[in-house]
């Protein structure tokens, strides 16, 4: 069975995360990722080492599924195999900053006249403007496009979420972009430059904060919590921010993760109201509409808390289910790594790497009933770099050594 991307050649410069992860989609639908790597190797496969001396799970897991070769860009040759891996292949990605790979020599119009139907992608940390000479990280990312002001509770500072949105959430952008402009070039003949900055991403998945900034205009928030609001946007708390209110209530013995996610819709409530044990208030005029409960929220889920707080939180998803509430526990990583739903369903994987033995990941998300995905180790540093030099790039076996020996691999 073919796979979606087969036959598409993506030469993989990034390094860290959001490069990384969107390259690593790509290879897992098909695509045959060239990992370019310093000599020195992506600096991740060092970080966070929890095993001396192999790489690391920051690497292993964003790194899946492709093929890794060692070239010094900075030395003549290395810049001539470059641009012969250039000429052999239909995407391009990097993530260094802004400037490093025209300075290596290779401008959008110097890539374009090596090979006119390659797609050239970009990830930055921002646009063009006063932040593009900023140095970017997943956090500083979630700080200028929205998130933190918009993340925690109002009488607390601005909070990161776990959730890798900067960088992850970047990548998963640069792989539309990607794809779109590959379906494109079978209509033009062409490539293209595409760019995808990550402040722009994360903006892109708090565009509904934007929505309530401009909602302000017209007076309070009432599905916010608090009444305290100024010309901004506040942070929300657990609050669900969208028509149905929603709260993490607390459930027994108590533990950090014991809390099940509730959404209040109106058709939910009486039935909610009979299991708390008050079903007086399915039919009280003070309780019984969504209009009459939005100013006492905090109320409302401090009385079905009271309820939750008596159970372990898999029995308050079993009873909320049952009378069909929307809910959600809250799953820590340790149950999800542990999840046999999720091992089934096959997006938490075991993979059999070569030095550092099995490891779990995070499999793929997109499934395609005609492109199954069959998760492979992150390569070793340098792994392929004989196979793609001698067997693709045809240069000579002996030149090989003379290439190791003046650093260029």
């Amino acid at each position: 069975m073919t796979r979606a991307l087969e036959g598409v050649r993506v030469l993989d410069m990034t390094h860290v995360q959001s490069g990384p992860s969107a390259t690593q989609l790509l290879a897992w639908l098909g695509a045959d990722v060239v990992k370019v790597e310093a000599p020195g190797g992506d600096i991740t496969r060092r970080q966070l080492r929890d095993v001396p001396g192999v790489d690391s799970l920051y690497f292993t897991m964003l790194n899946c599924n492709k093929r890794s070769v060692t070239l010094n860009t900075k030395s003549e040759r290395g810049r001539e195999l470059l641009t012969e891996l250039i000429r052999r292949s239909d995407v391009m990605v990097e993530n260094f900053g802004p400037g490093a790979v025209e300075r290596m020599g290779f401008t959008w119009e110097r890539i374009r006249e090596i090979n006119p139907r390659i797609v050239y992608a970009s990830i930055k940390g921002f646009g063009e403007g006063p932040y593009t000479g900023f140095k970017a990280y997943e956090v500083v990312a979630q700080a200028m496009g929205g998130s933190m002001a918009t993340t925690g509770f109002a009488d607390g500072p601005p909070m990161a979420t776990g959730a890798q949105i900067g960088d992850s959430g970047t990548g998963i952008h640069a792989v539309a972009a990607i794809l779109a402009a590959l379906f494109q070039r079978e209509h033009t003949g062409r490539g293209q430059r595409v760019n995808v900055a990550m402040q722009h991403a994360v903006l892109n998945l708090c565009r509904v904060k934007l929505r309530d900034q401009q909602r302000l205009t017209h007076g309070p928030l009432p599905e916010y919590p608090g009444d305290d609001f100024s010309d901004e946007v506040p942070r929300s708390g657990n609050a669900s921010g969208g028509g149905q209110p929603g709260w993490a209530v607390r459930c027994a013995p108590g533990g950090p993760n014991d809390y099940v996610y509730v959404i209040v819709q109106p058709v939910g409530w009486p039935p909610l109201a009979h299991l708390i044990g008050r079903p007086e208030l399915a039919t009280d005029p003070e309780w019984a509409t969504p209009e009459a409960r939005l100013p006492k929220l905090a109320k409302m889920f401090q009385l079905i808390e009271e309820w939750t707080t008596t159970l372990p939180k898999w029995q308050v998803l079993h009873q909320l289910n049952a009378h069909n509430i929307p809910c959600g526990p809250i799953l820590s990583t340790k149950e999800i790594i542990e999840d046999p739903s999720l091992a089934a369903n096959e997006i938490v994987v075991q993979v059999d790497h070569p030095e550092r033995g099995t490891f779990t990941t995070v499999g793929n998300p997109l499934k395609l009933s005609d492109s199954p995905t069959h998760i492979t180790p992150s390569p070793l540093l340098g792994q392929h770099t004989e196979e793609i030099l001698i067997g693709e790039l045809g240069i000579e076996e002996a030149e090989l050594p003379l290439l190791k020996a003046q650093g260029v691999i």
